[in-house]
């Protein structure tokens, strides 16, 4: 099994692209582990309390991190928990994020993480760093 951290916008990304993150994640990765930091679950959470179409976003987003694993990370800032995940490599094997977010994918590459990313309309890719 492939471990991949999904950061706070691809869990959004249902809502905000019109993209089934699972069943793309299932297409670019198989058997991928879904994994995400505690510390994107908190900003799910934030996020969710706000009106409008963010905090419709984030309230799915929030659901859908419920089929992930959740890990603890030292780092409580989402992006810096994403690339603590992706540096340690979670299982100690391959090393993907999904991420929609251009300054943290160019962070991941610079690390030697694959990042997973929105190509076309609604479909993911994978970038190899």
């Amino acid at each position: 099994m492939t471990t991949v951290v999904l950061d706070t916008n691809a869990l959004m990304m249902p809502v905000e692209c019109g993209v089934r993150v699972f069943e793309e994640l299932d297409r670019v990765v198989v058997g991928a582990e879904p994994v995400t930091p505690a510390a994107v679950v908190d900003e799910l959470e934030r996020l969710s309390e706000s009106n409008g179409a963010e905090g419709t976003a984030a309230s799915v987003g929030l659901d859908l991190a419920g089929r992930c694993r959740v890990v603890e990370t030292t780092a409580s800032y989402a992006d810096d928990a994403v690339v603590e995940l992706a540096e340690t490599g979670a299982d100690g094997g391959q090393r993907h994020v999904v991420t929609n977010d251009r300054p943290l994918a160019t962070r991941l590459r610079e690390r030697g993480v694959r990042v997973i990313g929105l190509r076309g309309e609604n479909t993911l890719a994978v970038t190899e760093p």
